[in-house]
């Protein structure tokens, strides 16, 4: 596909996501989808697969963000299947404290479908506000609010 064509996906997907609409981005995941989190934060790897990204990353990240969660698109560039996407969360976890990262991700393309996305972020922030992903899945299965 063309840039310009991956870069009108990933804008659809991207406005969704400012509305809190995961659905387009859900829809766009190939089965064997890489979720690649930079840095040093106890959330930072790879999450390898449709499967483990919904289980290992949005599910804990669910689970301490209060509502839905809102990403929303500051600029977009494209190069043939690659499109950089700068962009600011705007969140709350269930504690009541403000999350709202900033982002450089970089997603690569593969057929009108996303197949890898590298996510850069400010790792101090999401330690110091969001913590153990494990923390949150747990405390979420043993109904504590987290």
């Amino acid at each position: 596909m063309s840039a310009a064509a991956n870069k009108k996906i990933v804008q659809h997907i991207f406005d969704a996501m400012a509305e809190s609409n995961s659905a387009p981005l859900l829809e766009s995941l190939a089965d064997d989808f890489r979720f690649v989190v930079m840095g040093s934060s106890k959330w930072s790897r790879s999450y390898d697969g449709k499967a483990a990204l919904l289980a290992e990353l949005f599910a804990p990240l669910r689970a301490k963000i209060e509502g839905r969660i809102t990403t929303i698109p500051v600029r977009l560039i494209a190069e043939g299947d690659t499109v950089v996407v700068q962009a600011r969360g705007r969140n709350t976890t269930r504690e009541g404290e403000a999350y709202n990262n900033v982002y450089c991700n970089v997603l690569r393309l593969e057929g009108g479908r996303l197949k890898e996305w590298i996510e850069y972020c400010d790792t101090a922030l999401v330690d110091a506000v969001l913590g153990d992903p494990a923390d949150a899945v747990a405390a979420a299965g043993s109904g504590r609010s987290t």
